[in-house]
């Protein structure tokens, strides 16, 4: 017998009702930070780099782009971020699927 992967587990987690509905509503948080990764590294910045230009400390960066982090970033906050590393916001509304 096959040991189970990852995938398995995830596809078989997924088929219950509140794990599926709390890993959806966890989806938009986990590819904002991932995308906020991206760009800081895109521009070629450490979190320490960024932390400097935006005269805070590493460890809020550090929270900011964690994905295990509680904390619900400004939309303020998240525009500064951007503009520090070259980026601009466009927010897009997109369909529900069910």
């Amino acid at each position: 017998m096959t040991r189970p992967t990852f995938s398995d587990f995830k596809k078989k987690a997924l088929k219950k009702p509140g794990v599926k509905r709390e890993y959806d509503s966890l989806a938009a948080t986990y590819r904002l930070r991932k995308q906020l990764i991206a760009i800081r590294t895109k521009a070629g910045l450490t979190q320490e780099e960024l932390a400097e230009i935006l005269h805070t400390k590493k460890s809020n960066i550090s929270r900011l782009e964690s994905v295990n982090s509680k904390i619900s970033p400004k939309l303020s906050t998240i525009e500064e971020y951007a503009k520090a590393v070259g980026y601009e916001i466009e927010i897009n509304f997109v369909p529900h699927e069910n």
